[in-house]
């Protein structure tokens, strides 16, 4: 973990330190995802296995999972891996219904009446990453909130291993989270598919899930398309930034920090230290642990982008925080709970030495589909309205619009609109 001491730093220095991994907005990165896009477009299915064979598996190619095969994995589960799951869901489940919001109405004058009533999205395209990582626990994150929300079709896309098959946890959490239909295909193709449709997949109103750069641009680039699908967030490599003073067990941090780290060689993690002697033991703490982790070699490509920065002055740890802007935030000083009034950009916070990050990626409620790369800033993590829209109604009496009509009138006049006063004109014409 390179180390900086924020005090001593030039404006253009601190820039630095906070820099994000130049592999996420790398242009030929986004040129291949562009290929990729068009050729879905334009090929469909055809492509989707194409690419699927090129970059997954060269078993034979079947996009879509049958639905007995989501039960008999369900069935095959161990009765405990079942309750772990039926737990983590059970939270999420309870978290994000007391998030759903009520359909409201406001008479702003007499006789003018405005409602708000909400709908959800009708399709919902969730990108769970697989490969070396399944991540069943996105599945949960997704597929649990879109059904609590409403959303009557909840299409999962995943890609393949390398003999062809779906993971069979994801399979086995895909039944029990009660998804319409699950598709083995990952990646920008998977993307492609959900954005436009297939012959096989269907085009979604709405793409949803964390992947790593390649999914992360595609996203991006399909929304921009007029008439292209929305997405929940920039969500690409993660990121973790721990802040730690001089009571934090180095241990707990460097521990927080890996398990982000392993995530990706693009991850990125980050420790704000108060304490230069913390510091140096939590780097001592992260070369310890990494020995022992499976995916060591991932983890330590991505601590060639890590960071430490010690300072002293909490004006100033409050500053780096809000302009990096974290995806999770763990908080491991006396007292957290004063530090979060300030915080005004992290997509998920952790307080104390006893809430892991782990706990909030896996089983305590809330959703781990978060905002990365700084666009904390103005994203929030999925929530329950992720899935949800909202519809304006209006109705006036014919009393309302006789008392706001002629405001309407002089503001159409105001832009030199007349059919829009005319709208109004008449109809105060007519009850005369």
């Amino acid at each position: 973990m390179r180390r900086y001491d924020w005090t001593s730093l030039s404006a253009e220095a601190r820039e630095t330190a906070l820099a994000r991994p130049a592999e996420i907005a790398d242009d030929a990165l986004l040129a291949r995802v562009r290929d990729i896009l068009a050729d879905v477009k334009a090929r469909g299915d055809a492509a989707l296995a194409d690419y699927t064979r090129r970059f997954d598996t060269d078993a034979e190619i079947t996009l879509r999972v049958p639905d007995e095969a989501l039960e008999a994995a369900w069935n095959g589960l161990d009765a405990s891996d079942q309750a772990v799951i039926e737990r983590a869901r059970r939270n999420v489940k309870t978290f994000h219904a007391a998030q759903m919001p009520e359909d409201i109405e406001v008479e702003t004058e007499p006789g003018v009446v405005c409602r708000r009533e909400v709908r959800a999205i009708d399709t919902a395209g969730l990108y769970i990453p697989g490969g070396t990582a399944p991540l069943v626990s996105t599945l949960i994150m997704l597929a649990t909130p879109a059904k609590v929300a409403g959303v009557r079709r909840r299409i999962v896309v995943t890609p393949p291993s390398k003999d062809g098959t779906i993971d069979r946890f994801i399979l086995a959490c895909a039944y029990r989270c009660n998804v319409t239909d699950v598709f083995a295909v990952g990646g920008a193709q998977a993307i492609a598919a959900l954005a436009y449709g297939t012959e096989t997949i269907p085009r979604c109103d709405k793409i949803f899930g964390p992947g790593n750069a390649y999914v992360a641009a595609a996203k991006s680039l399909v929304a921009q398309a007029a008439g292209g699908p929305a997405i929940d967030m920039p969500a690409g490599p993660s990121e973790a930034m721990v802040v730690c003073d001089e009571g934090a067990n180095p241990a707990f941090i460097a521990s927080d920090l890996l398990s982000q780290a392993e995530h990706d060689t693009v991850a990125q993690v980050v420790c704000v230290s108060c304490c230069p002697d913390v510091a140096v033991a939590v780097q001592n703490a992260v070369t310890e642990q990494l020995q022992t982790l499976s995916r060591k070699d991932i983890a330590a490509t991505a601590l060639s982008h890590a960071r430490m920065i010690v300072t002293d002055d909490r004006a100033d740890i409050v500053d780096i925080i809000n302009r990096y802007a974290p995806e999770h935030l763990i908080v491991q000083m006396e007292r957290p709970e004063t530090l979060v009034p300030a915080i005004r950009n992290a997509g998920s916070i952790f307080l104390g030495p006893w809430t892991p990050e782990s706990v909030g990626d896996y089983a305590s409620g809330t959703n781990h589909t978060l905002p990365t790369n700084g666009a904390a800033r103005a994203y929030s993590g999925i929530t329950i309205e992720s899935f949800l829209k909202f519809v304006s109604v209006q109705r006036l009496s014919k009393a309302g619009l006789k008392r706001l009509g002629p405001t309407v009138e002089r503001l159409a006049e105001m832009e030199g609109l007349d059919a829009h006063k005319n709208a109004v004109t008449l109809r105060l014409e007519a009850m005369s």
